[in-house]
């Protein structure tokens, strides 16, 4: 075995550690924004995709990302368990020379990122979902469409690994490819496939806890740092670049959105700044390695602003996103991904490109955009196909009374909260008091 680095081994697996965090903040994030009648629902499809995808990575996902590639498309396809996996990995590692990890640390790390992006994917059709087949369609989505597009982006073999990270030359570091505009042009392939919920545009589908959907957004918040700075896979000054530019995006992307609500609805919420905070995380992947802490700002800001104007645009498109897959993580990995070609600088990573307002040119851009259309184009077409087969096989949508009482009870027997004997039951139907700015978009049109 190669000498391995303890501080660069520590490091990796204290950020597995907090993106694995991420799958439950999320669960309380998507849980706290759906109604009441569907919370657990969607909190357990956050944490089916724990199980599940854990499973599909060691058996067959890792060695399809990260396995030898012949062209550029996706690895070894024989299983992780056989080739590399978790007998042959023992005596293994990754890194580069003098920042060497175990294989397995390197495994589990990567194990995270495919867990929180199928988790993802819940938000497009919430409320709306047979459980069943979203086991089903979380097998198969994180090997057919995340193992591949991860290989195409993540995958490093001396100019012969994957097409746009290392044959391309795209510039991706901890997943605004693989992650955000994957699970954007996903989402509104299985939102399109599902249709859209009952009441849609009429009934109030408002938040039922927002303090879960902030605790959620603190959670992911708290993750994230160790998603973007841990995928430096070493304790370097690379890693504290990527830490610092995931805060100051976030932030700027929590205040830049709701000074766009203020602007528009007169009001700056809790769902708002919430919503910010994580597109500004979504927009700085990609960049989080690349730009100085000025350009993450920057990132950051556009983010905030443009994604809160993509999240209103589905009321007028008509697609019903429940939990606005599309608009944050869609919408923002592209402003993260262009942002690397206007902003990039070789001073916050040598390794990188200048940008063209650094003096690079159009090259780089030009890059970035090949690599968002190929990502959007496959995942979006992949994604439809396999859930059009489950639609028409088993069924992806519940029966509409199943839907309007809610998911909780008829797919699970529980519910969130025991309203025996308590007044104003009504909001087990969603019709909750709160405020927000997705209710306010649902009126206006």
């Amino acid at each position: 075995m190669d000498q391995i680095n303890a501080a660069d081994t520590a490091w990796v697996m204290v950020s597995a550690a907090l993106v694995l965090l991420m799958t439950p903040g999320l669960a309380l994030f998507y849980g706290g924004m759906v109604r009441a009648k569907s919370a657990l629902n969607m909190i357990m499809m956050s944490f089916a995709a724990l199980g599940v995808v854990t499973i599909t990575w060691i058996t067959f996902g890792y060695t399809i990302a990260f396995g030898e590639s012949t062209t550029g498309l996706f690895g070894g396809v024989m299983g992780s368990l056989r080739d590399i996996g978790l007998v042959d990995a023992l005596d293994q590692t990754v890194g580069a020379e003098g920042h060497r990890i175990p294989m397995l640390a390197f495994v589990m790390f990567q194990l995270t990122f495919a867990v929180v992006t199928t988790a993802l994917l819940s938000g497009a059709i919430a409320d709306r979902t047979k459980f069943g087949a979203w086991l089903v369609f979380a097998v198969v989505w994180s090997l057919v469409v995340y193992a591949p597009i991860a290989h195409w982006a993540f995958a490093f073999q001396d100019g012969s690994g994957g097409w746009i990270g290392d044959r391309l030359g795209a510039l991706d570091f901890a997943g605004g490819t693989v992650v955000e505009i994957n699970s954007g042009a996903s989402a509104l392939a299985l939102a399109l496939v599902l249709g859209r919920r009952l009441g849609f545009r009429r009934d109030p589908m408002r938040p039922h806890s927002l303090p879960f959907v902030l605790l959620g957004a603190g959670l992911l918040w708290f993750g994230w740092l160790g998603f973007n700075a841990g995928s430096a896979l070493a304790a370097t000054g690379l890693a504290a670049t990527a830490l610092i530019n995931t805060q100051i995006a976030g932030a700027g992307a929590a205040l830049s959105w709701i000074l766009y609500e203020r602007l528009k609805d007169g009001k700056a919420t809790t769902l708002g700044v919430a919503s910010g905070a994580v597109a500004g995380l979504v927009a700085i992947t990609p960049a989080c390695g690349f730009v100085t802490p000025l350009g993450a700002l920057a990132i950051g800001i556009a983010a905030g602003v443009i994604c809160a104007w993509a999240v209103g645009m589905k009321y007028r498109l008509g697609f019903d996103d429940s939990l606005d897959v599309v608009g944050v993580h869609g919408v923002g990995g592209v402003v993260g991904m262009l942002g690397i070609g206007l902003l990039a600088a070789t001073i916050a990573n040598p390794a990188g490109a200048d940008g063209l307002f650094f003096g690079g040119g159009l090259g780089l851009l030009g890059k970035q955009i090949i690599a968002i259309m190929a990502t959007a184009a496959f995942a979006f077409a992949a994604t439809w196909v396999i859930a059009v087969v489950i639609h028409r096989t088993m069924g992806f949508r519940v029966d509409p009374d199943d839907e309007i009482a809610g998911l909780d009870t008829t797919l699970h027997a529980e519910s969130a909260y025991d309203m025996a004997g308590v007044s104003g039951a009504g909001v087990l139907g969603g019709a909750h008091p709160l405020s927000g700015l997705r209710s306010r978009r649902e009126e206006e049109f």
